[in-house]
Parts: structure tokens; C-alpha cells; sequence
């Protein structure tokens, strides 16, 4: 069931009837996209994901974006829309967006946009925090373990991880399988476990004003 406080408004004539936004997004977020789309009625926009190990390499991102925005303009999409935050790119994701013209959601990264950007940025004591998200509770082995080499290599640990304190899971759901999974994580990095729940924080208004 999809929390009341994802609805942003009643679905309406107008919103059902807008011109199709396609929406170029991270693959790690394309079931928080489609659970503010159908609470919203959000009808209008047509979801293409990109592959979520780009998460694991960000370089990949901004010519991958690039390219996915050629596509939807050959197809006759007029407006798009980026659901990437910076993740990693190091401004050359907000390259491509200007030099299209299109935006994407604002933010350093995903942890960020769930958290409310403007939350975040007061966080100071989690310099140290090693995040999680939904998707990387369920996918820990594919997108942390496995891309490290932890599964070949764990004595690895304590140089990938040796300066974090604490794993921080932010969770969209109040999911108690997913909650162990996200301490299942912290234990196996050797660190602090911490829950908060975020919500689809900047995700779901970002969308909404599509």
C-alpha cells in the first residue's frame, strides 16, 4: 500500500491530459518513481531507465543521459526530464542538461533528493556514513559487494571502509525484511547501524512539477 503522504493531490482532467514527459532516470530508482506516478496520477509520464550498476560507475552517466535524450527526441518526445541527481559526475551531467535544455532533479546524489536536499546539507555528522537506500538494501551483494571484488577479496573491508563509522539506511518504505537486510549490511562492513526514514523526500514535488 502506498503511504497517504506520497499523494501530492487528486488526480484530475488536466493532469491525465498533459503532453508525455519522458522521464530519463537511474534504474536504482524506478520503483520510487512509478510508486509517485501511479499515487499521483501522474499519467503522463513515460518512464526509460537507465542501467542501475551505473551507480557503481559514474562515468558512464552523462554519456548514457546524452544519448538517452537523442533517442526520446527521435521518437518525438518534446519534453524530457532527468531523474539522476549529480551522482559522481562531477558537473558534466549538469553539462549535458544545459546543453539540451532540459533539467533533472536537484541534488548531489539520491541520498540527497530522498533525504530533502535541504535536510541533508544540515547533516553535519555523517561525513562518516556509508547510505543506503531501498534499492541498495535489496541489492547489497550485486551493487556493493560484487562490484568491490568483498566477494572474492574481503580482506578488502578495511580499505574500502576503514574511515566510515556507521551505515545509514534511509529507507522509502517501513519495510521490516528490508530493515534486516540494511543491518545485515552494516554487520557484514563492521559498523554502526542507523535507520531513518525518508520517504521519497524531493523525488515526489520534482516529479509532480513535470
Amino acid at each position: 500500500m502506498i503511504d497517504a503522504e506520497l499523494r501530492l493531490g487528486s488526480p484530475s482532467a488536466e493532469r491525465t491530459s498533459r503532453e508525455k514527459v519522458r522521464v530519463i532516470a537511474c534504474g536504482a530508482i524506478a520503483r520510487e518513481i512509478l510508486a509517485v506516478s501511479r499515487a499521483n496520477g501522474l499519467d503522463h509520464l513515460d518512464l526509460h531507465c537507465l542501467p542501475a550498476i551505473w551507480h557503481a560507475y559514474p562515468d558512464r552517466i552523462a554519456p548514457g543521459v546524452k544519448k538517452a535524450i537523442e533517442d526520446a527526441r527521435n521518437e518525438g518526445f518534446r519534453r524530457i526530464f532527468v531523474g539522476y541527481a549529480d551522482c559522481g559526475t562531477g558537473g558534466l551531467l549538469d553539462r549535458v542538461c544545459e546543453d539540451e535544455g532540459v533539467e533533472r532533479i536537484a541534488g548531489p546524489h539520491c541520498y540527497s533528493f530522498f533525504a530533502g536536499n535541504d535536510l541533508f546539507a544540515r547533516w553535519d555528522d555523517d561525513v562518516t556514513a556509508f547510505f543506503l537506500t531501498d534499492f541498495l538494501a535489496r541489492q547489497f551483494a550485486a551493487f556493493v559487494i560484487e562490484p568491490l571484488g568483498l566477494d572474492r577479496h574481503p580482506e578488502l573491508k578495511p580499505l574500502y571502509f576503514g574511515n566510515y563509522t556507521k551505515l545509514v539506511y534511509l529507507s522509502q518504505l517501513e519495510d521490516d525484511a528490508l530493515k534486516a537486510k540494511a543491518r545485515d549490511a552494516a554487520d557484514y562492513l563492521g559498523l554502526a547501524y542507523e535507520y531513518r526514514f525518508t520517504g521519497y523526500g524531493d523525488l515526489a514535488p520534482a516529479l509532480a512539477r513535470t
